[in-house]
């Protein structure tokens, strides 16, 4: 993620719940414990993130999701239908998925009829035979409405945002719940497959390639697949009226860019260089992680400052420049390829793009990353930066905090004085190579760096990772 423009200011995120169906929840899950070994449960329903404990489900693990969206631009609703092919990780009775708002028609697990209620965010499902451990099991969730943003705890916008001509989706941290039902945290990656039906003349735009496009009766569907495994923040379904260009890197990589007409003469010279500029990151970060890649850029969706690491197609709330281009294509490696196990370990994402940033700037000759690190360190201590440590933001408020960003990347840069030059760079394309497609803390990235470099780092990571305040100058 990368901030554009000043935050929206922060608003409460509403919470739906009836008392009958909070009786009727309560009841659900009294009935899904189980008791001794062997028998069927309830899946926990939190994933126990330490700074979004509300998000994410026990049980199982994601292995695919199947996505049939209907999009009706000027009602702004949207019919829906997902499958959910899972494998328990015990013997269920009951799961939960992730989903606010939206209207559920029906809900079946295996074909057949499920019972479901609803409680905040989630989803209670019992389906009609518990589902043993091991095996896999497909939930069919049939939904529609009209789908909500929400409002992060440090007060920027996410989720299924409305614009004037479709639709800018942004998931994080939680909003992909506000658009699909699924296991919402970046711990359960899966692969994707995505139709999305909308008017003709308009294009919609998810993840990955684009297996068909077909119009009609005057309406459009677009196939998306995605198959390597993706965290449910980086999925989108944006719409709108786009001119989409299609080309390929000198690798032979396929690119997209789709670009809103009003955007396009302040995006072509940035966007003239997504090559180039994955050429680099594959010089320095290693091989590419996916099968394309691209851009889209819509125009100033309501309330959106920021743009966002869309796994294959970076979103952008307007023309980005340079450095934003680069920090966002970082994170196919850093955050989409290779997905903190938690939000606490958001540093890892945005610390390395932001030193992508620094490392772009002193390719081409602009400045060093040791005068970028100099300008950051000469802030004064009670500047934002050293409000508190980007590997212990404390709340989710903090979690897109100067700290996770920019003290994360002088976090990078001592680490890079620290063990050398040659060990530096072996790290950064070793680190996206070794956890390619998976998922990774703070602890696997010390350990890391610690036996390619055969230093104990432990004061290094215990000043400029956890320690409070602002470090002493070494």
């Amino acid at each position: 993620m990368s901030h554009l423009l000043p935050r929206p200011p922060g608003r409460s995120r509403p919470r739906r719940l009836s008392a009958a169906a909070g009786i009727a929840a309560a009841l659900l899950a009294a009935s899904c414990t189980g008791g001794g070994s062997g028998q069927a449960a309830s899946g926990a329903r939190s994933a126990g993130d330490p700074l979004f404990p509300e998000l994410g489900n026990g049980g199982y693990d994601v292995t695919h999701y199947a996505l049939r969206l209907d999009y009706d631009v000027p009602s702004r609703r949207l019919d829906a239908t997902v499958t959910v092919t899972a494998r328990a990780t015990q013997s269920l009775r009951g799961f939960s998925l992730d989903l606010a708002g939206m209207n559920v028609r029906s809900v079946t697990v295996e074909g057949r009829k499920a019972q479901v209620v609803r409680q905040g965010g989630k989803l209670v499902v019992r389906p009609s035979r518990p589902v043993a451990d091991g095996a896999e099991f497909r939930t069919t969730v049939d939904y529609h409405g009209r789908p909500r943003t929400l409002t992060d705890p440090d007060g920027s916008t996410e989720g299924w945002v409305p614009t004037d001509d479709g639709a800018f989706v942004v998931g994080e941290p939680a909003g992909a719940m506000t658009w699909f039902p699924g296991n919402n945290h970046p711990s359960d990656k899966a692969a994707y497959d995505v139709e999305i039906t909308v008017p003709e003349g308009w294009t919609a735009l998810s993840n990955g390639e684009l297996r068909d496009q077909r119009t009609r009766h005057g309406r459009t569907t677009f196939r998306w697949h995605s198959g390597e495994p993706m965290a449910s923040y980086l999925a989108t379904a944006t719409i709108g009226r786009f001119q989409v260009n299609r080309s390929r890197t000198a690798d032979g990589l396929p690119l997209l860019v789709a670009v809103d007409p009003r955007e396009a003469a302040a995006s072509h010279q940035p966007l003239s260089r997504i090559g180039e500029i994955l050429e680099w990151e594959t010089e320095v970060f290693g091989p590419y992680p996916f099968s394309s890649s691209g851009a889209v850029v819509d125009h100033r969706p309501k309330d959106v400052g920021y743009a966002l690491e869309v796994q294959t197609k970076p979103v952008f709330p307007g023309a980005p420049d340079h450095s934003t281009l680069v920090h966002e294509l970082a994170h196919q490696w850093f955050g989409d390829s290779v997905t903190p196990k938690s939000w606490r370990d958001m540093w890892l994402n945005e610390g390395f793009a932001t030193y992508a940033e620094w490392l772009w700037r002193e390719r081409h000759g602009e400045e060093s990353a040791q005068t970028a690190f100099d300008a950051a360190y000469a802030k004064g201590g009670r500047e934002p930066v050293w409000a508190f440590p980007p590997g212990d933001p404390g709340s989710a408020k903090n979690i897109s905090g100067d700290p996770v960003y920019e003290r994360a990347a002088m976090l990078l840069h001592q680490l890079r004085r620290t063990v050398g030059e040659k060990t530096f760079f072996r790290i950064l394309k070793e680190w996206p190579a070794e956890h390619r497609h998976g998922n990774a803390d703070a602890r696997d990235f010390i350990a890391f760096c610690e036996q390619r470099s055969g230093k104990d780092l432990s004061r290094l990571f215990d000043t400029w990772l956890y320690g409070k305040g602002r470090p002493g100058r070494s």
